[in-house]
């Protein structure tokens, strides 16, 4: 019988897509991408609707044992980067022998986004990966609540993304924080900004006076399963997946690129958007020296993420990458909402991720 795909937690129904699925076109604009797109307040409608039910999903998730860990504390902190401005929150998760008094200790410090299309989610789902981070890296997890769409189009959560890297460079020795060890991961969209969020940094310290921006090393981006070319049609990834029964219905596709892919004349080939579109320099200049790359077989994200992993360890760019294609799974399948047990093979992986993080930042 076959698995019923989840969105963080949520099962989804499959709905059969009306899109046509074989013709290849590169799409240039928002509009492209979405035909007769809904009012921005009936996504948001939407959205809330959809976020009610991962809220329901997630909590199945916590569920299984071993329980994931909650949050040591958090942080709101405002937007400096983005156009638009606010505040958003960082969920701090920290290591045991962790104080917050004792400054004598520096920590590596492994910076999260979630998943959810950029619309739905939060940054505690990914709490069970978290609990690798503290026990393999001992490190600190701070899984950032970047701002949603459609309330907050692209490139916000990008813009947020960097704008944590940077709060935790600039704050480095009051969190405990040694800035010179540390990473960004991320699932899904999430997987997205971990990856863009490194390039939106290296934009904007380029165009800021050094001096004002305190010494430090990103080592590593670890991104599960990340949407990184938008040109692509949803119609076509589908039709390229061995299983097109397990990739996220069009219903559900359709929220996430109306609420994110706005306004219609954005350029989809953005590389904060599409960082498959970055260039060469771009890339080798705003990617960590270390990339860890999980893709799964049955998402229709498959053959764009294996193309970048594959191009990032190509000369000119010549990153350390590690690759793997999970088998026979489909996009999301590590947030199972069952109760029971974690989803399958989730928790060896996660350790193998974290194993490799760990060795990342132990390397002098």
């Amino acid at each position: 019988m076959s698995k019923i795909p989840t969105v963080d937690g949520i099962p989804v129904p499959l709905i059969p897509s009306s899109e046509p699925s074989t013709d290849r076109k590169t799409l240039v604009k928002a509009e492209d991408a979405i035909e007769s797109p809904p009012s921005r307040f009936s996504l948001r409608l939407s959205a809330g609707w959809w976020r009610s039910l991962q809220y329901v999903g997630m909590s199945l998730h916590f569920l299984a044992p071993p329980r994931p860990p909650s949050p040591t504390f958090s942080r709101t902190i405002p937007s400096t980067i983005s156009k638009t401005k606010g505040n958003f929150a960082l969920q701090f998760y920290t290591p045991k022998g962790y104080d917050a008094k004792d400054s004598s200790k520096k920590y590596p410090a492994v910076v999260n986004f979630h998943g959810g299309g950029f619309t739905i989610g939060s940054a505690t789902d990914d709490a069970r990966f978290g609990r690798f981070v503290l026990d393999t890296c001992d490190a600190i997890f701070v899984s950032v609540d970047y701002r949603l769409a459609p309330e907050h189009p692209f490139p916000v959560a990008v813009d947020d993304g960097a704008d944590a890297i940077l709060y935790l460079i600039r704050h480095a020795n009051e969190l405990h924080i040694d800035p010179s060890r540390l990473a960004t991961s991320g699932f899904s969209a999430g997987a997205n900004v971990a990856i863009t969020s490194t390039l939106r940094l290296a934009e904007h310290l380029n165009s800021t006076p050094r001096p004002l921006v305190p010494e430090h090393t990103i080592r590593a981006v670890a991104t599960w399963y990340p949407i990184t070319d938008y040109t692509l049609s949803r119609a076509e990834r589908r039709a390229t997946s061995v299983r097109p029964d397990q990739t996220l219905p069009d219903n559900i596709t359709s929220l996430f690129d109306a609420s994110y892919l706005y306004p219609p004349e954005l350029i989809l080939a953005n590389p904060l958007l599409s960082p498959s579109k970055a260039s060469d320099e771009g890339l080798a200049r705003g990617i960590p020296p270390n990339v860890i790359f999980y893709t799964c077989e049955w998402d229709m994200l498959l053959r764009e993420g294996e193309e970048l992993a594959k191009r990032l360890g190509e000369h000119p760019i010549d990153k350390k990458v590690f690759y793997k294609m999970i088998p026979a799974v489909p996009h999301g399948w590590d947030k199972s909402p069952d109760p029971l047990k974690p989803a399958a093979h989730s928790e060896e992986l996660y350790l193998e991720c974290c194993e490799r993080l760990r060795d990342i930042f132990t390397k002098s």
